[in-house]
């Protein structure tokens, strides 16, 4: 047989074999009938590699977790000598110096705000964690009618139930609705709110009076207000003004109620800052982080809390512990990611670095601002964004799919938010390659708009 007709079987029959056997997220499967699966074989530093070789440069950091590039050497090396050691033991009745170095790191970093470190696997899990944390802590306070949580508009913490509660997108409302508990939705401080002589401030002061006046009126029945720190971002990649953190945080005070901050997208240094919260100069009650906390390696989510609310469940009876438990919580191989991760955030300046970063992120795409086409353009630290007008659209139900696949062409791996585009990309891409991305971007969109 023909070498590379061999070639091309092979790698139809795997594309082929997971249409069949595998059901993907977040996916219509009838849609790759028009748009085939890729079939990655291969990462190196920010760019994978099909069967064919064929290199994409990932700007998306594959859904927001690789920080520090595939198949990183250091990150490499701390999993394989951990896997030496111990790959896996209970946490339950059991510890492992891992985990413990992990938390006491996560806890320094908050400068000892937040000093105990609940874990489990995924983001939506972490906000589980948050969630029951918080309407037992009233339970355990005699405030049991305190058990109501409030959301933001255009809101995303998961797809478990008690995360797509205060999740507000239509898709997973109108799916799962009757599963879910009802919660109080309150507006989004989005900045593109903002009418001619407002600024992001104004927009945050606005959404903060009417959260306020939740608050007044519910107060006794509401257990905590779930947000995410300055960028919302599978809400399109909504950003505002860190004064409504502020002004949350005062709030919350004020009428006893728990904010909760979901830095599972934003936190590990997404927004120039480790934590976003950071930017406001505030700490929320409980934070959760997962995605870039391992680097992109393994499945690793965890939720920080205060020692008031860690106290309240310091007692003799087992029913007054907190009552969560994961089989792989607070995983060895996971954990030593995660420390080679802190490292190279210590070792290497991340931080200062990605400040030039984020202005390559801002050259590559100045085209944008000029592009009459174009709304909304916006960034935060290494995430940058824009809006795609309605009008310029050939037809909006399709234009996500149709520019993730033009994006393709054109070597780059991006995945659109209904009209609004967005880059996320590793921190360590070069000058060269992020002006490369901004190019491909460009190009790409010129094939998909009006």
């Amino acid at each position: 047989m023909n070498k590379n007709v061999h070639f091309e079987q092979s790698k139809e029959n795997w594309v082929n074999r997971s249409l069949a056997a595998v059901w993907h997220p977040c996916t219509q499967m009838k849609h790759h009938e028009s748009f085939p699966l890729i079939a990655i074989t291969k990462g190196k530093g920010a760019w994978l590699f099909d069967e064919k070789g064929t290199p994409l440069l990932d700007c998306i950091s594959s859904w927001w977790t690789n920080l520090f590039g595939h198949s990183n050497p250091l990150i490499n090396k701390a999993i394989l000598a951990q896997l030496e050691k111990i790959e896996h033991v209970m946490l339950a009745g059991f510890t492992h110096p891992p985990v413990v170095e992990l938390s006491e790191k996560l806890s320094a970093l908050t400068n000892h705000q937040l000093g105990h470190v609940f874990y489990a696997s995924d983001g939506a899990s972490a906000v589980e964690i948050a969630l029951k944390m918080s309407h037992h802590f009233w339970q355990l306070n005699n405030k049991p009618e305190k058990k109501k949580f409030v959301c933001l508009q255009n809101g995303y913490h998961g797809e478990t139930i008690g995360a797509l509660a205060v999740t507000d997108v239509a898709i997973f409302r109108e799916a799962y609705g009757s599963l879910l508990q009802e919660v109080f939705t309150v507006s989004s401080p989005d900045a593109r709110k903002i009418q001619p002589g407002q600024t992001a401030a104004d927009i945050a002061r606005q959404c903060a009076q009417e959260l306020e006046q939740l608050f007044k009126q519910e107060h006794q029945n509401i257990s905590a207000i779930i947000i995410e720190p300055l960028i919302q971002c599978a809400g399109q990649m909504a950003m505002y003004s860190p004064e409504y953190l502020r002004l949350v945080r005062q709030l919350c005070d004020q009428y006893q109620i728990h904010l909760i901050a979901d830095e599972i997208a934003v936190g590990c240094g997404r927004t120039g800052k480790f934590f976003a919260c950071e930017h406001a100069d505030i700490w929320p009650d409980f934070l959760t982080l997962s995605k870039g906390i391992s680097g992109g390696y393994l499945p690793l989510s965890l939720c920080l809390t205060s020692d008031s609310i860690y106290r309240a469940f310091y007692r003799d009876e087992t029913k007054h512990g907190f009552l969560h438990s994961h089989s792989y919580t607070g995983n060895p191989l996971a954990c030593a990611a995660a420390l080679a991760c802190l490292d190279i955030f210590e070792t290497e300046n991340i931080l200062e670095k990605n400040i030039g970063r984020s202005q390559d992120l801002a050259n590559a795409f100045a085209w944008t601002k000029t592009d009459t086409r174009i709304e909304h353009w916006r960034q935060q630290g290494m995430i940058l964004a824009f809006d795609v007008k309605n009008e310029s659209l050939k037809n909006p139900n399709t234009f996500a799919r149709e520019m993730f696949s033009k994006s393709l062409d054109e070597g780059i791996l991006i995945r659109p938010i209904g009209n609004t585009v967005y880059v996320m990309p590793p921190y360590i891409l070069s000058t060269e390659e992020t002006l490369q991305m901004g190019k491909a971007v460009k190009s790409a969109l010129e094939q998909v708009l009006i």
